[in-house]
Parts: C-alpha cells; structure tokens; sequence
C-alpha cells in the first residue's frame, strides 16, 4: 500500500503539529517551591519503616490547614486526595492527620468504585477515569497521594513500556487537575551505594516520568537517636540536591489512639549520594564487628573447600552470631558449592579468587565429625555457584543439619 492509499485509508485521522512560536512560555506553577509542582508527579521512595507514609500525610496537613512547609514559607490553603492500598483510613490515616492538626473536610479518602453497578475496591489501573471526574467535583485539589504507586501500573511493574503506559493517565490526572501527584514506593534492598534514582523499586521508568524524586532514610544519630532525612534525588525543573531532617514521633492526642507523626528538622546541603551515603554509613563499631568476622572467616577457610556446618561452628566459637557470619560471607562473596542430595546434601564455602587470605589461615580443612556427607565438589573456578545460589520455582524445605557439637544448623540460614 502506498503512502497516499494508507492517507486515504485513516479518514480523518491525522498528528497534529504546533509551531514552537504559538506555544507561550508559563513558569512552573509550584505548590512547594523547588520541591512540589502543581500538575507534575513525584515519586516518595524509602525502605520500611523510613516513615514515607507519614511524611505525605504531614505534606497534606500542611495543604489542608493552609501552614508552613519544613523551610517555614507559607502554603496556599487546598484539598487533597489520598488512595492508599496498604493502610486503613480509619485506624491509621485518620489518627495521624488528625494528631497533624489537618483540616478533614479538605481530605478526600478514594474508598471504593462503581463499576456496572458493583461496589469494587479501587484499582488506579481501571478507575483513573472516574476518579478525575470525582476529583472536578470536589474542586481545587492540590495534591493527589498514591501509595504505593506500583498499583497505578496494570502490567509489570520492571518493563518499562508498561510502567510508562500505565503512569500516563496518572501524569495526565494531575495535569488536568493542576494537582501535584505523589506515588509512594521502596528502595531497593542492597542497593545503597548506587545511583539513587536507580534505587527506586522497579522499572527506571518510575523515576524518568517523575519530575521529581524524592528519598527518605533512617538511621541512627551519633548521639544514639533516630535521624531521618528527607532528599531530592532526582529534579528535572528545579535544582537536585539539598534535603530535610525529620523525626517521627508517638504520640496520643485521640485518647486510646496511639500514632505517629511528622516533625520537621534543619535544612541540609549536598547531593542525594552523599547526604544518603551519610546517612546509610554503617556505625563504627558495626563496621568494626564486620571487619573482625571477614578476617575470622576468611582464616577459616582458608585456600581450602571446607564444609559450611564446620564454618558456622568454628564462627560460633568464636563468639560470632548466625547473622556476622552472613554478613561476613556476603562481603567476602564466599562460593557456595552443594554435594548429595536429600540428607546426603553437605555444603561447602570457598573463598574466591580475589579474596586475600591471612598468612595464619589454617592450612587443612577440618574433619567434620559424625557424619558422612556426599563426596565434596571438585574445587573448580568454573563452577558459576556463588554465595546466592540460583532461585528454583519451587522452595525447598530448610535441613537443620547437625554440628559435631549436636547444635542445629539452618543451611538455608547461609
């Protein structure tokens, strides 16, 4: 079919094309200066118990009663909207905007939809329609929380075509209702370090259709209190560092209705890395305690393939627990190899080629005593086995295996 055939073929149809001097330049209409865009949609990632919940409830008292942001500037009063799929309004949403001075009757729970006339729970997937259409009536809505955003994405939430697909009509709810939209979600486990938008749960489309990406962190202070702070990792339209403490406090102002809150701290400079770099460093003692175990159990293996129940003990002996030695054999990147099966099955841990063996190393394996494991695995360095064995489809049950000593050993504790 020719060009012109398929012209004729699409009717109507046709890209509509706007030249670039018809267009008028408008500035960024922000709700929070340089951290909330009206009509533009944020991402608010952290790991469990960070407080990222709270923290967008805290940024909705302060809409709803007209307050002040954390750097003290004023915000224009306005009504919000919150899905959440994780806690309940009524004895946890409510309490904790209750205890933040929020004005209820500017806050909007999407509770449920009506779908063919069925009372349905709400799936942003489905009902982003019928929300914007609630959301018109309400009027002046300034902030939309989502949490976790991951429920706004119909397909798999690691492609990033569907992750994109499934956002727009999120990123277009907002536009229509010049509304700031906040997604809530997780930080990847064993991610620190990296890049922090790659941080972020899922496909890397949450954070490149996100104008601004924010991280939260947790951790202890040097004088032993919790320190939490909150940071730009990511800004396409205002600068993309600096960031705020923040604590999260117990309190009970319902009687009989304990709940947490928000408080805000100073202000802090620098980048995303570094400020979570900061925050995320392991305290001196624990980096201390680590580094003794990696140096006891790089000397008890040795150059030597030696059986991981045999490992655990000496470890244990030594005054090291279950999780030093985890945390130990992870730094190192100790080789698990496996031999036998059913209750023949014996584990084995070789240091790798990289790792720098102490010149007091013990030179044998040690025997392992009252049993008779299968046959140990040829120490080969082509073996792809590593410390973090492939995942089957089906979990096999964990083996307590039994020490020289009697004690239980959990292989899959390793």
């Amino acid at each position: 079919m020719s060009d012109f055939e398929r012209l004729e073929s699409a009717g109507t149809d046709r890209v509509i094309l706007t030249r670039g001097s018809d267009i008028k330049p408008v500035p960024i209409d922000w709700l929070w200066h340089y951290w909330l865009a009206r009509g533009k949609l944020h991402i608010l990632a952290g790991a469990p118990g960070a407080g990222k919940t709270t923290i967008a409830l805290a940024l909705a008292a302060t809409i709803t009663q007209g307050g002040r942001w954390p750097d003290g500037t004023r915000c224009n009063v306005g009504n919000v909207l919150i899905w959440s799929g994780e806690d309940d309004p009524a004895d946890t949403l409510v309490p904790r905007l209750m205890s933040m001075d929020a004005n209820m009757d500017r806050v909007h729970f999407v509770t449920s939809a009506e779908v063919d006339g069925v009372t349905l729970p709400f799936n942003p997937a489905r009902d982003m329609l019928t929300l914007s259409i609630e959301a018109e009536r309400v009027g002046d809505v300034r902030l939309l929380i989502v949490d976790p955003i991951v429920s706004a994405v119909s397909g798999d939430s690691h492609k990033n075509a569907e992750v994109r697909q499934s956002l727009q009509p999120l990123v277009d709810l907002g536009t229509q209702l010049d509304a700031a939209v906040i997604g809530i979600t997780h930080l990847s486990k064993g991610t620190a370090g990296r890049d922090p938008t790659e941080r972020v749960t899922g496909s890397i489309a949450f954070s490149a259709v996100a104008r601004i990406v924010l991280l939260a962190a947790k951790v202890k202070g040097e004088d032993g209190e919790d320190k939490r702070v909150v940071v730009r990792a990511k800004a396409n339209i205002a600068p993309d560092d600096g960031g705020f403490e923040y604590h999260v406090e117990q309190v009970e102002r319902l009687k009989g209705i304990p709940t947490s809150i928000v408080t805000w701290g100073r202000s802090i400079a620098g980048t995303a890395r570094e400020l979570l770099a900061e925050a995320e460093e392991e305290p001196a003692e624990e980096r201390s305690a680590t580094s003794e175990a990696v140096e006891s159990l790089l000397r008890i293996i040795g150059r030597d393939m030696v059986p991981m129940r045999e490992v655990v003990q000496k470890m244990k002996a030594e005054g090291y627990s279950d999780k030093a030695t985890r945390t130990a054999r992870e730094r190192i990147g100790v080789i698990v190899k496996r031999s036998g099966f059913g209750k023949e099955m014996c584990s084995y841990w070789k240091l790798p080629a990289s790792a720098v063996v102490p010149t007091d190393a013990e030179e044998e394996a040690p025997a392992v005593q009252d049993e008779q494991p299968g046959p140990a695995p040829a120490a080969s360095n082509a073996d792809t086995s590593t410390s973090a064995p492939k995942k089957s489809r089906r979990r096999a049950p964990a083996k307590l295996a039994a020490t020289a000593e009697g004690q239980a050993v959990d292989e899959e504790a390793f």
